[in-house]
């Protein structure tokens, strides 16, 4: 029996990128590119520099050290984009990476206000910095009531530099909750008039990815592209699935079928004997498992994987480094040959979205554990 071993390997699309941020930038105004998490785990410097090409100026990532690497790379590329860190500073060795990276934070606490105020002074270097504004979603930000407040901290503070505004719209991807969206941009315009009646001015975004699509009232100077940027869309599997029509998936995951064998009827196979053949069967072994990021909790949700073109169920438990899947239908499956996990050509590519609901997940971590891998750029 040949066996050839490889691990996944991700291909990615940076045309479907370009295309992706094209088809956001003609529903609004600025469109900022999210990278962080590695660009979803579609490589950050080659994704942001592709986006560069297209005109994209802003940056958001998730915190200061990959802000830093990304002012690295960009700088050696010769490029000077904004880059503002969606965590902001939480250690003490964040800041001074703010002003050595030049690296616009979002800053959510008192507590944030006065170590960077601190630092200011020391350095006697202003520092633009993005008010991260709390309006429904409950995790940082400052709420309404504490706006008075931040006014006085930020006079006192002249070296602390508010330039934008920032909230997270917890519902914009549930058409049901249109409610609760506009109860957040109420809330969000609310607090950037009490800014502006104390004297701050700033850049406004709170419409993400969803909100771009499905609620152009939303959009303010600028908006934070996300899943989108990737092809997945937002309102997947909602009545609102048409809004993402023009997305095209950057990301293919594929891996090598390392071996092709016959299961008896009544044979059972991998750890914990889940799955016994109720016929006589031929399988493919493939190099994937959850060490690759191709979660075990796969295992017996109805997970295909693509082989020759055509549709291979899983069998069993999805192991470290190996899963096995049914191709008694598909009598070309060699070993050596390609088994695609996510993407594939023609109606039968598995989609993101198809992955995460066998997953028990969403797009998102599949993007991001998948994109640990090995990837190449096509």
């Amino acid at each position: 029996m040949t066996i050839a071993y490889n691990k996944i390997e991700i291909r990615i699309r940076l045309s479907a990128i370009r295309s992706n941020y094209r088809l956001l930038c003609g529903h609004g105004s600025r469109v900022i590119g999210v990278v962080k998490a590695d660009a979803y785990g579609h490589g950050l410097f080659p994704v942001a520099q592709t986006l560069a090409q297209e005109g994209c100026d802003t940056f958001a990532i998730g915190t200061v050290e990959e802000g830093a690497a990304l002012r690295q790379e960009m700088t050696a590329a010769g490029l000077r984009p904004r880059i503002m860190s969606l965590v902001g500073p939480v250690d003490p060795e964040d800041y001074p990476l703010l002003w050595e990276h030049d690296i616009l934070p979002l800053i959510g606490s008192f507590r944030q206000l006065e170590t960077l105020a601190g630092q200011a002074a020391r350095l006697g270097k202003a520092l633009p910095v993005c008010i991260k504004l709390d309006t429904g979603m409950a995790r940082l930000g400052f709420v309404p009531q504490e706006i008075p407040r931040l006014l006085d901290r930020l006079r006192e503070a002249p070296l602390v530099r508010p330039i934008m505004a920032s909230s997270h719209l917890a519902t914009a991807d549930a058409p049901e909750s249109v409610d609760r969206v506009m109860a957040q941009e109420e809330r969000f315009t609310g607090m950037l008039a009490a800014l502006a009646k104390g004297g701050v001015r700033v850049e406004a975004n709170l419409a993400n990815s969803a909100a771009i699509l499905g609620h152009p009232g939303l959009l303010h100077q600028s908006q934070r592209a996300g899943i989108a940027l990737y092809g997945s869309s937002p309102f997947a599997g909602t009545a609102w699935e048409h809004l993402g029509q023009g997305l095209v998936p950057a990301m293919e995951a594929r891996t090598k079928i390392v071996a092709v064998h016959p299961l008896k009827k009544g044979a059972s196979i991998s750890y914990g004997g889940l799955f016994t053949a109720p016929r006589d069967m031929t399988v493919a072994i493939v190099a994937a498992g959850y060490a690759d990021g191709y979660s075990r909790g796969l295992t017996g949700r109805g997970a295909q994987v693509l082989i020759a073109g055509r549709r291979a169920p899983l069998l069993g438990r999805v192991c470290m480094q190996l899963s096995a899947c049914d191709v008694t239908d598909i009598p070309d499956a060699r070993p050596g040959d390609w088994a695609v996990l996510l993407g594939g050509e023609g109606k039968l590519a598995i989609t993101a979205d198809e992955l995460a609901f066998w997953w028990g997940t969403i797009s998102y971590e599949v993007y991001c554990l998948l994109g640990l891998n090995r990837r190449v750029y096509i």
